[in-house]
């Protein structure tokens, strides 16, 4: 039997090479805070983490997560979908971005229907390249396996497709051999492998 992998380890692993002390990060997707606490503990004190999502509970349970590790003056939380990202991150860090991170389809332990939408996810992939430093990567984990999410991950990987080889390096690590298996994709600006 193949193991499953963790894709947020993953995630976590290739970002801990990549992150330091005083950088700026996104998590698109807060959910329960995990991501963005983890992002807040790489960057520190002089570093500063933007979060979004589209429910106030996960909001809520972010801010508290943080809040339990004495996290909070760098982490700036918006009660907004991930498409307006352009509306909340100030100008002059916009294009100096290090990570950003998505984690798409719904809240664990929340109401499934709830899920990220195809066109908003779309709109802040495209968002999120323009934010990116010269290095910067964006991760996306996606999980074709529910309702909602075969069409979104099909809409990602044609979206990849229009990203120029020269500028942006694409990887992707699927969780099993499972066509409707959950993977990440990892894009880098420039043509730098990351591991």
């Amino acid at each position: 039997m193949t193991q499953r992998i963790s894709l947020t380890a993953q995630a976590h692993t290739i970002i801990k090479k990549h992150l330091k002390p005083g950088d700026i990060a996104i998590d698109a997707t807060v959910g329960n805070g995990h991501d963005i606490l983890f992002l807040a503990q790489q960057v520190g004190i002089n570093g500063k983490v933007f979060g979004f999502d589209i429910q106030q509970q996960a909001i809520n349970s972010t801010q508290l997560r943080l809040e339990s590790h004495n996290i909070e003056s760098n982490t700036y939380l918006f009660h907004s979908s991930h498409d307006k990202m352009q509306q909340f991150i100030p100008t002059d860090i916009q294009g100096k971005i290090k990570v950003i991170m998505f984690n798409l389809g719904y809240l664990p332990g929340s109401d499934k229907s709830i899920i990220t939408q195809t066109t908003s996810t779309l709109s802040a992939l495209e968002q999120s390249i323009h934010f990116l430093d010269h290095t910067g990567i964006i991760t996306v984990a996606a999980y074709p396996g529910h309702a909602g999410g075969d069409s979104e991950t099909e809409a990602i990987i044609q979206w990849l497709k229009h990203l120029s080889p020269d500028q942006y390096n694409v990887q992707i690590i699927y969780s099993s051999e499972k066509e409707t298996a959950p993977r990440l994709y990892i894009i880098q600006k420039t043509a730098e492998r990351l591991y």
